[in-house]
Parts: structure tokens; C-alpha cells; sequence
């Protein structure tokens, strides 16, 4: 009996899973295609770009000071007597642009944004209003879904490179206040293995993370069910799948791009 019961929970479990996945997959085709009707998200791009990219900006380079404080003090304790300490600027640069800075920005952002697209979406749906949208003859896609993840898409690589940079420069500080180093030591370490490409992998991260972000946020808002706890449902699953999602993304792009 109670393997019976695992199984058929097992058995609903999956089924809800691959209907997830075909639902997403159809709300990711129909933004597509509602990608053609310009005159609809075209007036609504801009500010959509001021409300989850240049709002974000604060706690993005709030986080990213004190990240690169903390990799400068912990590259001075590790290399102490073992390594060069020009070698701090190495790892700050490095550890910032090539990892924490597009990862912790994009799983910061994702409880704001994604958090916010779906609590506002989904209260909306709950509220009926973008079926009034629908009765208007609008298409609450291109109205509602293709301008915000347009505006992440495009926005979310300029935080990225904000926050990389803000990193960058506290960690110069700290180098020079705290560990007694000169800009010159730091600057020649940053520059030792810095590469073109380490700024085109950050920002190919910082794209796909805000793409990711946006959908998710946009696909749990428009399928909220159930009133006011409905919603919470909602933002509280936007958040939890975009993290795992840019987790997963971060493994994917460095299995192909870095190991070549």
C-alpha cells in the first residue's frame, strides 16, 4: 500500500514537472512572438530599463564594495609569506569578473526583480486585470512580459560591469589602507592575467542571468492562482528558480566556454 502511494506520488510529481516545462515552454514561444508587435513594448521599454536596471544599481554595488573588501583582506591572509602580495589584485580581479560579480548580482537581483515581476504580475492576474487587458484587445505578453525581459536582457550586463568595477576599486582601497600596498602593486597584479575575454564572459553571464530572471518572474506572475497567498506562492518560486536556474547557468557556461 505504501509503495503503491510513493509510486502514484512519484507518478504526479513527474507529470507535474513536464507539464511545468511544456507551460514554460509555450509562455517562452508566445513572448517570441509578441516580440513583433513593436508599437505595443516599444513605449514601455525605457522605463522599464530605469525601473530594474538603473533602481537596481544600489544594492548591486552595495554588495559588490564589500565583496571585493572581503577578497582583498582574504587574499592578504592567504598569501602572507607564501606569495607575492601584487598577487591581490590578481584574485580580486579574476575571482570578481569572472565568478562573483555576475553570480552575486544576478542571485541579489533575483530577489528583487524576479521577486517583483511576479508579485506584480500575479496580483494582476489574481485581480483580473489582464484579462481586462485581453477583453481590450491587448496582448498582455507584449504589453506586460516583452518589456521587462527586454529591459533585463539589456540592463542586467551594465550592472555587471558596475559592480565588477566597484569591486575592483574597494578592493584597491583596502589594499592601500589596510594591507599597506601601493595603487602601483595592486594595479600590476589586476593587470598580470587580466584578458579581454574575462570582460565578454562577465557580461555573456550577465545576459543570460537577466534573461532568466525576467522570464521566471514574467511565467510565475502570469500563472498565479489563488488570491493573495497565491502571489506569495508565486515570488517566493520565482526567486528559488531563478537562483537555481543562474547556479545552473554558471556551471553550464563555465563547462563551455572556460574549459576551451
Amino acid at each position: 500500500m505504501d509503495l503503491n502511494r510513493s509510486v502514484s506520488s512519484l507518478g504526479a510529481a513527474t507529470l507535474r514537472m513536464f507539464g511545468g516545462l511544456g507551460g514554460f515552454s509555450r509562455f517562452t514561444a508566445d513572448g517570441f512572438k509578441a516580440g513583433a508587435d513593436v508599437r505595443t513594448w516599444a513605449p514601455l521599454l525605457v522605463g522599464q530599463m530605469r525601473r530594474l536596471g538603473v533602481d537596481s544599481l544600489p544594492i548591486a554595488l552595495f554588495l559588490a564594495a564589500f565583496t571585493g573588501i572581503v577578497l582583498a583582506l582574504q587574499a592578504s591572509y592567504t598569501f602572507t609569506g607564501a606569495i607575492p602580495l601584487y598577487f591581490v589584485g590578481t584574485l580580486v580581479e579574476k575571482t570578481m569578473v569572472l565568478e562573483l560579480g555576475p553570480v552575486l548580482t544576478g542571485l541579489a537581483l533575483s530577489g528583487r526583480i524576479g521577486a517583483n515581476i511576479a508579485a506584480e504580475l500575479g496580483t494582476m492576474r489574481v485581480s483580473e486585470q489582464i484579462d481586462a487587458l485581453e477583453t481590450m484587445a491587448y496582448d498582455p505578453v507584449a504589453y506586460l512580459v516583452v518589456p521587462r525581459v527586454l529591459a533585463g536582457f539589456l540592463m542586467f550586463p551594465i550592472i555587471v560591469i558596475f559592480a565588477n568595477v566597484v569591486a575592483i576599486f574597494f578592493g584597491l582601497v583596502t589594499s592601500v589602507l589596510l594591507l599597506h600596498m601601493s595603487p602601483q602593486t595592486f594595479l600590476r597584479g589586476a593587470r598580470l592575467f587580466y584578458r579581454h575575454f574575462d570582460l565578454i564572459y562577465s557580461i555573456i553571464k550577465g545576459f543570460s542571468f537577466g534573461f532568466v530572471i525576467t522570464v521566471i518572474g514574467c511565467y510565475q506572475g502570469f500563472n498565479t492562482r489563488g488570491g493573495a497567498e497565491g502571489v506569495g506562492i508565486a515570488t517566493t518560486r520565482a526567486v528559488v528558480i531563478a537562483g537555481m536556474l543562474i547556479l545552473v547557468l554558471d556551471a553550464f557556461w563555465a563547462a563551455t566556454i572556460l574549459k576551451q
